[in-house]
């Protein structure tokens, strides 16, 4: 193919080339595919993305009672804390 350069580099070459095609090829069938197919608005209406903020109440395992003795030490550390 070119006198200047070997067999190993023009294998290469070739393999690099199809690996950019291919590549190419399944960008533009990606863009292709969310540009043209759109889900029904519907079809998420009973899953929600984001879930719900809960309200005061919590689970109980989300919560845990702090001694004094804790209670003071991280009253510490956030003075510790410097205010810019």
């Amino acid at each position: 193919m070119f006198p200047s350069i070997s067999p190993a580099q023009e294998i290469g070459l070739a393999i690099l080339f199809v690996a950019a095609l291919v590549w190419i090829v399944g960008l533009g069938h990606m863009l292709w595919d969310s540009r043209f197919h759109h889900p029904e608005p519907a079809a998420h209406e009973g899953l929600p993305v984001i879930p719900a903020q809960r309200g005061a109440q919590s689970h109980p395992m989300e919560s845990v009672e702090l001694t004094e003795a804790e209670r003071e030490a991280f009253a510490g550390l956030i003075r510790r804390i410097p205010l810019r």
